[in-house]
Parts: structure tokens; sequence; C-alpha cells
């Protein structure tokens, strides 16, 4: 069987728990110990183990390499990382990608190109840049989203047109200031709104009518005073009450009367001088 073959897990790795009596392996057959390589370093069930690299231990139920659930494959790990580089190249996905958590990095390049993200994604952890960069176009979005979370200033430029928006989202919140306004036109506006958050003074006149209202929000919060008149008639009410509450006292104009009271109400409040709390959300 190849890896392209081997079945993954039928549970969630997040659904795992060591309350599951069951010891069963990846192919679905009863785990057993003594056919097992490592038997010599088997501890009964109900034993205490404190943890750690150098204990040096396996538990069936709880620390297995051949067990079916991740979470007692990646404890065997933990426990030994020794063994971790013997089985990088393992049938079963859950173990070459617990072992790849602990493997030395040496080892680690040859899994480039394993069939399964979840191991690509472990590596994109772990791997020095110049071994990252190949998986900067891996297929799966969880694999480039682990890389863009390392990646730093131009290495993450090709990211920034990504068409998966979670990658484009961990992109905007790490490169520099001077490449925000090449995602100005974003097509998601959770993208734009970070770009708003982040991009310099300069440039937020030309989000003042971007589509959403969210980062036309943004743009009320970081404005000077003195240039939020542009927005005054903005079509979003929450953008005009941010509006009134910000803008010279001499310019609510028009806030006066606007058609939502409460845009109203904290206008005519300003312009009689009455104290106010800043109620608008964080940036």
């Amino acid at each position: 069987m190849t890896d392209d073959d081997a079945p993954r897990s039928p549970l969630s790795p997040t659904a795992l728990s060591d309350d599951i009596d069951e010891t069963l392996d990846w192919t679905g057959a009863p785990v057993d110990c003594a056919a097992c390589a490592h038997a010599d370093r088997r501890v009964e069930p109900g034993v205490a183990l404190l943890g750690g690299r150098d204990c040096h231990r396996c538990q069936p139920g709880r620390a297995c390499v051949h067990d079916r659930y991740a979470k007692r494959i990646q404890r065997f790990f933990e426990w030994n990382a020794d063994l971790a580089g013997t089985h990088l190249t393992h049938p079963y996905f859950e173990v070459r990608a617990n072992a790849a958590r602990v493997a030395p990095i040496f080892l680690l390049p040859r899994l480039i190109d394993d069939p399964d993200e979840t191991v690509r994604a472990t590596l994109a952890r772990r791997l020095p840049r110049r071994l990252l960069l190949k998986l900067r176009d891996d297929p799966d979005r969880e694999v480039r989203i682990a890389v863009a979370v390392r990646l730093e200033d131009a290495d993450l430029a090709p990211l920034m047109r990504d068409p998966d928006c979670s990658v484009r989202l961990r992109v905007v919140r790490r490169i520099p200031d001077g490449m925000l306004p090449a995602m100005m036109h974003d097509e998601d506006p959770e993208i734009r709104v970070e770009v708003a958050r982040r991009i310099a003074a300069d440039w937020l006149p030309s989000l003042i009518w971007d589509d959403s209202p969210r980062v036309r929000l943004v743009v009320v919060q970081r404005l000077p005073a003195s240039k939020l008149h542009v927005l005054i008639q903005d079509a979003d009410w929450m953008v005009r009450l941010a509006v009134a509450g910000r803008i010279d006292s001499d310019q609510l104009g028009p806030l006066l009367d606007d058609p939502e009271e409460e845009v109203r109400t904290l206008a005519r409040q300003r312009r009689d001088g009455v104290a106010i709390a800043n109620d608008l959300p964080p940036l």
C-alpha cells in the first residue's frame, strides 16, 4: 500500500480522547504489542508516567505509535523523540505528521512532496526559509496559511494574491506597511479592513469610497477630524455616527438633522457642548 492509498483515521484528531478504551491500529485491527518493535518500552496501563522526551516509554491506550488515534501517536513521539526519524515514511499520515513535529530538522525535506496536507503543514511550521518557499504554492490552504505566518517581507508578495482569503488575511497582517497599498482593492472586505487599520495615513483618503461600511468606519476612526466632512453623508448610519462623534463641531451641519435618531442626538449633544463617551469600537 502506498501513502496515497493509506486511509485516514475515522475520527477527527480534535475529537480524540484517552477516554476511548479501544486500541485499534490505523487499519482497524487490534494493536498487537507483542509484535511491536518497541515492545521493550511498554509500560502497563494505569502506571503513572511523567511526560517528556526523555521518558522513552509507550503505554497501550495512552501513547502508541500503532494506535489509530492522533493524540496517542503524538504522545508516543513526545515521549520517544529518538524514534521520530525512523517513522517519516510510515503509511499512516498521522504517524508521519506527528513524527515530523519532533524529528531532526535535516530529515524533514524528504517530506516536502508528501501526499498528505497534514504532514506538509507540519513541515511548514518547522522548515527553514529557503525550504519553506517551496511550500508557498502548495495546493492546500492550510499549508499556505502555515507558510504565511512564518514568511516575512518580500517573501510574502506572491501570497498577496492567493485565491484563499484566509491566506491573504494572514499576509495582510504581516507584510511591511509599504506593501499594503497593493491590497487596498482586495475583493474581500475583511482584508480591506485590515489594510485600513494598518496603512499609512496618507493613503486613507483612497479608502473613503470603499464599498464596505466596515472599511469606511475604520477610515473615520483614523482620519484627522478636519477631513471627515467627506463622509458626513455616508450611506451607512454607523459611519455617520462615527463622523458625528469626531468631526469638528462647527462642521456638524447635516448631521444635526440626520434621518437616524442616534446620529441626530449625538450631533446635537456635541453642538451643545455636552461631554460624550467614546463608544466607537476599537480599531
